[in-house]
């Protein structure tokens, strides 16, 4: 069945925000004024691929273009006063879909307009995904958005969808991160040392 377009030619049938503030770490020491936060903007949208194979998918990495803006917005409006400094993005398609259809939905034209919304984004962009149902856990992974190798960065949000998503739907999420991990010692370069100029260091 066809769903009517409301983002591009996609259907959203609802976009979701999560936030959390990590203000300890589990060993129960303080963060002090900069807790670790993690925001995660997600899109449930009609898969129009499911129960069929389709040849090529182009169509639905040209879709994805107004999706990664309509992503960009929202991130941007979830941040507060400390910039967004991490990032991942992940997918979660419903069982009568394939998992090739939410990877088309991540490429480098829905990752565009998300790196146009944080500061100094150059850094790939850590993607997951997987098929399942309603309540399917997901895990987005994170890294730094300049400097992938900044191993303070590297963390992962995990997050589920209620009622998402349906068979015949795909979830799209992309998570943002102020902060690295609380007390992260496991050496490598500093954000503080961050040069921005390859997208590693």
């Amino acid at each position: 069945m066809t769903r009517p377009a409301n983002t591009g030619a996609l259907h959203v049938r609802k976009w979701i925000t999560t936030r959390e503030e990590v203000l300890a770490s589990e060993s129960g020491r303080l963060a002090g004024s900069a807790p670790a936060v993690r925001t995660v903007v997600a899109a449930v949208l009609h898969n129009p691929y499911a129960g069929r194979f389709g040849e090529s998918l182009d169509d639905l990495v040209a879709d994805s273009v107004e999706l990664g803006k309509q992503f960009a917005d929202r991130i941007a409006a979830a941040a507060g006063d400390r910039p967004w400094t991490g990032y991942g993005k992940a997918c979660l398609v419903g069982t009568a879909g394939e998992y090739e259809h939410g990877n088309a939905l991540l490429t480098t034209e829905f990752a565009t307009p998300v790196r146009q919304a944080l500061d100094r984004a150059i850094a790939w962009i850590p993607s997951t995904g997987k098929r399942g149902g309603p309540g399917t856990a997901l895990d987005i992974p994170l890294a730094h958005c300049t400097a992938l190798y900044v191993r303070s960065h590297y963390d992962t949000v995990t997050v589920t969808f209620g009622d998402a998503p349906g068979p015949d739907e795909i979830v799209v999420a992309v998570a943002v991160a102020a902060g690295g991990r609380l007390f992260a010692r496991l050496g490598g370069p500093s954000a503080d040392d961050v040069t921005g100029t390859d997208g590693l260091r």
